[in-house]
């Protein structure tokens, strides 16, 4: 399965975060796209108009399990992803910003 590490994800790669809502609203990466693995085949179409025509889509969750389940989902779909290894608890050790809805900064369930 493609992956990639927190340190190769660059600002402004396109970031699709799975977890649930709770998790999200606790604390999440700015800019990232939510929508829930529960809730994943349903609103599938959001991905599709939200990612880059041509570009990655960089696929995370809380530790990379879920994540790595919509990864392949999506290469078997045709489309360029990648499971971000190590999910939110890696990319928050890492010191990368973690941001409740409102811009404050949050934490990782």
């Amino acid at each position: 399965m493609p992956t990639v590490g927190v340190a190769d994800v660059k600002d402004g790669d396109f970031l699709l975060d799975v977890r649930e809502d709770d998790e999200w609203k606790a604390g999440h990466a700015a800019g990232a796209l939510h929508i829930p693995i529960s809730e994943f085949v349903a609103r599938y179409g959001e991905l599709t108009e939200a990612a880059p025509q041509d570009g990655r889509v960089h696929v995370i969750c809380r530790s990379g399990g879920r994540s790595a389940q919509v990864t392949m989902y999506l290469v078997q779909q045709g489309i360029d992803a990648v499971n971000v290894d190590g999910g939110m608890q890696e990319w928050e050790a890492a010191g990368r910003p973690v941001v409740t809805d409102d811009g404050q900064t949050g934490h990782v369930l």
